[in-house]
């Protein structure tokens, strides 16, 4: 995929969505980050009913840190992985209080050195709470970069970096949840919808349908390219 078909692949998400952003309920940085701790192997639906009576109760680091590891997991004990969960929030409140004056960092290294906190939840905090154009490259994410062509890569921190080239400056902030909304809900794991895809002319996905009528009828400058993006004729990377 070259810089102009990547060009137009932005262009088209900013259409359907011009103001993505995460499905996770936050008011705050801390909240945003505790809820992309609990999020881990969880959905967001199941980490925002959780989050909703646990931020009435509590919704700063001294409040959580207040609560203590057993209170707190009666609040979190429907989420994956509860107790270890737990125990790093607890800890990384204790991290907050005592090293950053209660507030969530805003730089890489401070935020992994906080427990229950890697590269992608830090690349999540960066980019939502702060606003930087980082991309947290989740399973989606690297699905679809794999399965379009648009940045594909045999790691996550490979796909990572490859998508910070690839990414046109000007859709670089939103990228991020464009390329996780469209893998969420258009092109899934097991059955990508792809007669539904505004995508479909430029993807190089080798078992694509080949029917790209709604592509077309959205895009019509997209036309006379179809035919040689839909033939897989020129398709080098498969998901």
């Amino acid at each position: 995929m070259n810089q102009e078909q990547r060009r137009d692949f932005f262009s088209r998400l900013k259409l359907l969505n011009p103001k993505p952003t995460t499905e996770l309920e936050y008011h705050s940085p801390f909240e945003l980050l505790i809820a992309v701790i609990l999020s881990a192997q969880a959905t967001d639906k199941s980490v925002n009913l959780a989050t909703r009576k646990l931020y009435k109760v509590a919704n700063t680091p001294k409040e959580f840190y207040a609560l203590g590891i057993a209170e707190l997991s009666t609040f979190i004990k429907t989420i994956g992985l509860f107790n270890a969960k737990a125990k790093n929030i607890i800890a990384t409140c204790k991290l907050l209080l005592e090293h950053h004056g209660g507030e969530v960092p805003r730089t890489r290294e401070a935020l992994e050195a906080l427990p229950g906190v890697g590269r992608k939840t830090a690349n999540v905090i960066l980019n939502t709470a702060f606003g930087e154009p980082t991309i947290a490259v989740d399973t989606h994410i690297f699905r679809v970069s794999n399965r379009t062509g648009l940045a594909p890569g045999s790691t996550v921190l490979q796909v990572e970096k490859k998508l910070l080239k690839a990414v046109p400056k000007e859709y670089a902030l939103d990228a991020h949840h464009w390329l996780i909304l469209h893998g969420r809900y258009v092109c899934k794991a097991r059955k990508p919808d792809c007669a539904h895809c505004v995508l479909i002319d430029l993807c190089h996905y080798k078992r694509k349908l080949k029917q790209t009528e709604k592509a077309v009828a959205l895009f019509p400058a997209t036309k006379q390219n179809t035919k040689s993006h839909s033939t897989g004729k020129t398709q080098k990377h498969h998901g």
